[in-house]
């Protein structure tokens, strides 16, 4: 499941998943907010955290995660990945050099420190 959390800057979007993630998590949840913050933002910045209790994604929700990614490739100012899951960490370290604005992954200890310079000026 996808959840959406609050209490960040108006132009960062932020996301929590929790055990298996699913296409439609990402067509109710992640796609109209980013759509949504889009009508308003020509940048965004995307908290994105894997919950320790993540169990998975289904391939359907990975294609959701690269389309919604890639429509609006320049758009993304900053993104902040924060987990624990090796392969998801590795992932991103491998595909960043493709994101026009900065990226850092952060492990799950340190969500407060991802937190900051997801918000940060």
């Amino acid at each position: 499941m996808i959840e959406q959390l609050t209490g960040f800057p108006d132009n960062v979007l932020a996301f929590v998943c929790k055990g298996q993630v699913s296409k439609a998590d990402y067509e109710k949840v992640l796609v109209p907010a980013v759509m949504n913050a889009l009508k308003t933002h020509d940048k965004l910045r995307l908290y994105y955290e894997i919950a320790g209790d993540f169990s998975g994604i289904d391939p359907g929700a990975m294609w959701a995660d690269f389309k919604v990614g890639m429509e609006h490739l320049t758009r993304w100012e900053r993104i902040a990945l924060v987990t624990d899951v090796d392969w998801i960490k590795y992932t991103m370290q491998f595909f960043g050099f493709m994101m026009p604005g900065a990226t850092k992954v952060f492990p799950l200890s340190q969500a407060a420190q991802a937190r900051e310079w997801i918000a940060a000026a």
